[in-house]
């Protein structure tokens, strides 16, 4: 963060200071939730949780070298009081990104590939100057002002993850840091029960492409309708992108290596350059060729761009992040969130990661789906069977629609298991595999699936259960 006096954070955020010894202290260091993670010069943002409230570790902070606690009430030491936290947060945000004239702020969206086209953009970006990136998936009202809160005086490229619970959220974030790129995804099924159905979600991401300036840039997906019909919305200059003749970045020639791993051509008006990508994942395409879409606008050439794709690896936990194991067994925890989209393509990864080897799916159940949840739960069990896995494994009692479909496949001949929880899932698993099998672990994150993936690897038992690495 850009060193500020806590006089200054006050008048930004309307604080009032309470046990201030000097207001011209300066904050010079990170601005935290966690306490743990406080150190000298910065500032602790008091936040309840679901479990305790911020509030009682403002001293420890404060004790580990923070400045003071940004709090809505007295913590017995320095604070800055403010009614609503979280607001205070977007508002000093937006007083820092306002402070850097220099800095150029990209925005992500849509309702699959968010983090990973985050992580891309941020890689080939980080070749050229200082560059800040959302952590994992700090894409909302809270982990978004954090994000903007890490730049620095030398920070040109802040590149931004944004998230949508309803309409109007995308543009709130957008008022805290203004994007001047921003490229959108695609529209799918994730939190279309909040949402109340595609055409509403459409209109939530629009809200990217209707915040940038008229010097800005839209990047969007020509392959999705809804996403290409935003062009409508935007003052910004359009640059579209996809597998279709008529994207402007696109992708020719689409392969998949034995991994699973694809490469292609990546075709721009530019010029043309050859790519094999690290990420596991046929899917990733499409977020390569926003991710190349974006810094082609800031004048990266396109021998680099294509260079820095095939050396970009994957950032973010338990996004189609493979363990191979000594018993050679392979392990795909992509069991960070789950909607139908991003659980088809997981799907057909795993198909073509297996390749003559058995696949086996471990999925639970995707939340916020509405009155449309049980029919696209079935779906996705029918596309399971239809790819031909050695099993599925459907975890949860609301996940219990995937067995209908796979039923409903004729011909399919591979294993159908139903169990309750994440430690019966490893306890099916390991009676089953062998040498060579692929597992996939997918689920929305509240249902915390990831613990299947991380017991199979060693890394977490669950339940007594050894990992299939230990």
């Amino acid at each position: 963060m850009i060193p500020l006096s806590l006089a200054e954070v006050a008048q930004v955020t309307d604080a009032l200071l309470a046990e201030v010894p000097d207001p011209a202290a300066l904050i010079t260091g990170p601005v935290v939730i966690d306490s743990r993670e406080a150190g000298q010069g910065s500032l602790f943002a008091a936040l309840p949780g679901t479990r305790t409230d911020g509030h009682e570790f403002a001293a420890a902070a404060v004790r580990a070298g923070a400045v003071a606690a940004l709090a809505t009430r007295p913590t017995g030491g320095p604070a800055l009081i403010v009614p609503d936290v979280p607001a205070a947060l977007g508002r000093l945000a937006r007083a820092v990104v306002d402070r850097l004239p220099g800095l150029t702020v990209i925005g992500i969206t849509g309702s699959a590939g968010k983090t990973t086209t985050k992580d891309l953009t941020a890689q080939l970006l980080e070749t050229v100057a200082p560059t800040v990136a959302a952590r994992d998936s700090f894409n909302n009202e809270i982990g978004h002002p954090l994000t903007v809160l890490r730049v620095t005086g030398r920070t040109r490229y802040l590149v931004s993850e944004l998230a949508a619970r309803g309409p109007g959220h995308i543009t709130q974030l957008c008022q805290i840091a203004p994007p001047r790129l921003g490229a959108v995804l695609c529209v799918g099924h994730a939190h279309a029960g909040e949402f109340g159905g595609l055409e509403a979600i459409a209109l939530a991401k629009g809200e990217l492409p209707a915040a940038l300036p008229p010097d800005g840039v839209a990047v969007l997906n020509a392959d999705d309708h809804r996403v290409a019909a935003m062009a409508a919305r935007t003052r910004a200059r359009v640059v579209t992108f996809g597998r279709s003749a008529a994207a402007q970045v696109r992708a020719d020639e689409v392969r998949s290596d034995e991994a699973g791993r694809a490469g292609f051509i990546l075709v721009t008006p530019a010029g043309s350059a050859p790519v094999q990508l690290q990420l596991y994942g046929e899917h990733h395409v499409h977020n390569a060729l926003a991710a190349a879409a974006l810094v082609l606008q800031l004048d990266m050439p396109v021998a680099d761009v294509a260079a820095g794709l095939c050396a970009a690896v994957a950032r973010s936990r338990w996004r189609m992040e493979v363990t191979q194991l000594p018993d050679g067994v392979t392990v795909v925890n992509d069991a960070y969130n789950a909607n139908p989209d991003s659980v088809r393509a997981a799907i057909a990864a795993l198909a073509a990661m297996a390749h003559g080897r058995r696949g086996f799916a471990v999925l639970g159940h995707m939340t916020e789906l509405g009155d449309d949840a049980d029919r696209l739960h079935e779906q996705i069990g029918a596309q399971a069977a239809e790819a031909g896995l050695a099993g599925l494994i459907v975890v949860g009692e609301q996940a219990a629609p995937m067995l209908a479909g796979a039923k409903g496949v004729p011909g399919w001949r591979g294993e159908l298991h139903h169990v309750p929880d994440a430690p019966a899932a490893v306890r099916t698993l390991q009676e089953r595999l062998r040498d060579g099998d692929v597992v996939l672990v997918k689920a929305s994150h509240s249902i915390h699936l990831e613990r299947v993936a991380l017991a199979l690897t060693g890394e977490q038992p669950i339940d007594g259960a050894a990992g299939r690495g230990s």
